[in-house]
């Protein structure tokens, strides 16, 4: 959601922004520093291929109206689409108050995919990461790319009260595209297990 607000004011992606130590404050996963300076779509790679924790709070904060305004246009998206069961409370997904069902990422996933700009970044398995004074490689959390399953998106989650999480949109052979969501896995490996199995099925 928080890639799909961020696109929604059609930002220049070129655009470099800076990292601050308050983006960096109990991140659980990141790759940037404080007074790193990234472009916006570096920062959105980041975001969707690596889960990037801080990445998410600095496209919100560096925002127009910054974070507060931000989280509110997420509640507002989640209007516009649909989404009965879904409310926000951050960007990075990590604040348990971010709730949402697996019917409504399913749509999410299926809207997000759709965006000429987001769906090939949740399709890449690995980039490079150029910041101010160095680049650096990051790699995709979502384990299913790569396999014999044909993957058009992803983005996993995780944190304790969620489980391990996994949206993703598959494509079946010679037929229609399915959106797989698996909420409260008890492992990583897990959640790409049941999405496999679902998508067998």
């Amino acid at each position: 959601m928080t890639a799909v607000t961020f696109i929604a004011d059609d930002p220049d992606l070129t655009q470099r922004v800076t990292v601050t130590r308050a983006d960096m404050r109990n991140a659980s996963t990141t790759h940037i520093r404080a007074g790193d300076v990234l472009s916006y779509s570096d920062l959105l790679h980041l975001t969707l291929i690596a889960s990037d924790n801080a990445a998410a709070r600095v496209l919100a904060r560096t925002s127009e109206g910054g974070t507060a305004a931000f989280i509110n246009r997420m509640n507002d998206v989640a209007v516009h689409l649909g989404l009965t069961n879904s409310h926000y409370a951050d960007p990075s997904g990590l604040d348990a108050r971010n709730v949402s069902s697996a019917y409504d990422i399913s749509h999410l996933i299926a809207f997000a995919t759709s965006d000429e700009r987001l769906g090939p970044i949740m399709r890449t398995a690995a980039f490079d990461v150029k910041a101010n004074s160095r680049s650096f490689p990051i790699h995709t959390t979502n384990r299913l790319l790569g396999t014999d399953v044909d993957v058009l998106a992803g983005k996993t989650g995780f944190i304790s009260k969620a489980g391990y999480c996994l949206a993703t949109l598959l494509q079946v052979p010679q037929g229609s595209q399915v959106a797989v969501v698996v909420l409260g896995a008890a492992t990583s490996t897990m959640r790409f297990w049941e999405a496999r199995h679902l998508f067998n099925w």
